[in-house]
């Protein structure tokens, strides 16, 4: 099994049963790959052109923090709010989304594939959460110059899609836009 996008979207489905499916379920489901999956909407919202505005970019880098640093306890999936968690949507409208997102999971794992796979086996997921906890709070002193906190949020993204997608090569890539914002940091940014 190549583990892609894909085969996480079936298995999603087939593991999940009853007329509703919870957040909090769905969470548990992802396993190891949740951690990724977390990551990746607070390192979308860094990126686009919300991050502009003042603040975002600093509770976007917070929330990487704390999704990032249960990574680095260990947890196998990352805890939420059980406000957050107790969200249910009908087994039908879950089974809509999952028709409507197969041919863009399709499409992703043409792009990401399972390669150097050392980069996304346990051990190494802890200390990839370290970095992009790091990575997340370098976003509160770029965010001083409009946009620049995006490029932390880049490196967080491109390690969240490649933890999710198993793919070592854009760990590695994500891993560089860390050095790059951590050097961004200590020569451009004034304390």
């Amino acid at each position: 099994m190549r583990n892609g996008l894909t085969d996480l979207l079936e298995k999603l489905v087939d593991d999940t049963e009853g007329d509703d499916t919870s957040i909090g379920e769905l969470v548990k489901q992802l396993e190891s790959r949740g951690l990724g999956a977390m990551l990746i909407v607070p390192a979308l919202i860094g990126i686009f052109p919300t991050s502009a505005v003042p603040g975002v970019p600093s509770l976007c880098g917070i929330t990487i923090f704390l999704i990032a640093i249960q990574g680095v306890m260990g947890d196998p999936s990352p805890w939420l709010p059980k406000r957050l968690t107790s969200i249910t949507l009908s087994r039908d409208r879950f089974l809509k989304g999952a028709n409507y997102a197969r041919p863009f999971a399709q499409r992703l794992d043409k792009i990401f594939k399972p390669r150097l796979k050392f980069m996304t086996q346990q051990w190494s997921k802890r200390a990839i959460a370290f970095a992009c906890g790091i990575t997340g709070l370098l976003m509160i002193p770029l965010e001083l110059v409009p946009f620049l906190a995006a490029l932390p949020a880049l490196a967080v993204l491109f390690t969240a899609v490649g933890i999710t997608t198993n793919d070592g090569v854009v760990v590695i890539a994500g891993c560089t836009f860390s050095a790059g914002s951590i050097y961004l940091v200590l020569t451009q940014v004034s304390i």
